[in-house]
């Protein structure tokens, strides 16, 4: 068994459960956090931790694609030892049904293309460069 970061998380990323860990096993991605099912120890410290409740246990039924979708992403994005802050509207999408869709794959620490700004736009430029 392992646990597993469901849907939930998704635009939530509260992070408390991140510093209770005993083994680093947690991922940061742009809007959610991932544990790597084969670094989990099964110690269930974490469920609990989470504001909203998207840490269960993989005998959950119904979490196959979470768990696949924590595998694969935590092979990808950075481990997360300490917490960080949440979005600012993380209460406001706690709880909301079938946030999929709004699942980004990019790694924290990426800006979101709403907060991205365009520099050296202008007469003599030639080109638009993305700061991020």
């Amino acid at each position: 068994m392992t646990y597993v970061v469901t849907e939930n998380c998704i635009k939530c990323k509260y992070m408390d459960c991140v510093e209770v860990c005993p083994v680093d096993c947690f991922y940061a991605g742009e809007n959610m956090l991932v544990i790597h099912p084969d670094e989990c120890i099964d110690c269930g410290v974490c469920e609990p931790e989470c504001p909203a409740q998207a840490i269960k246990p993989d005998t959950t039924p119904g979490l196959e694609e979470w768990l696949t979708l924590n595998r694969e992403y935590a092979a990808r994005w950075p481990n997360i030892t300490t917490k960080g802050a949440s979005p600012a509207d993380a209460k406001e999408w706690d709880g909301i049904a079938d946030k999929r869709d709004h699942f980004s794959p990019n790694p924290h620490g990426t800006k979101p293309r709403s907060e991205r700004t365009i520099s050296g736009v202008g007469p003599g430029t030639g080109t638009a460069q993305s700061a991020e």
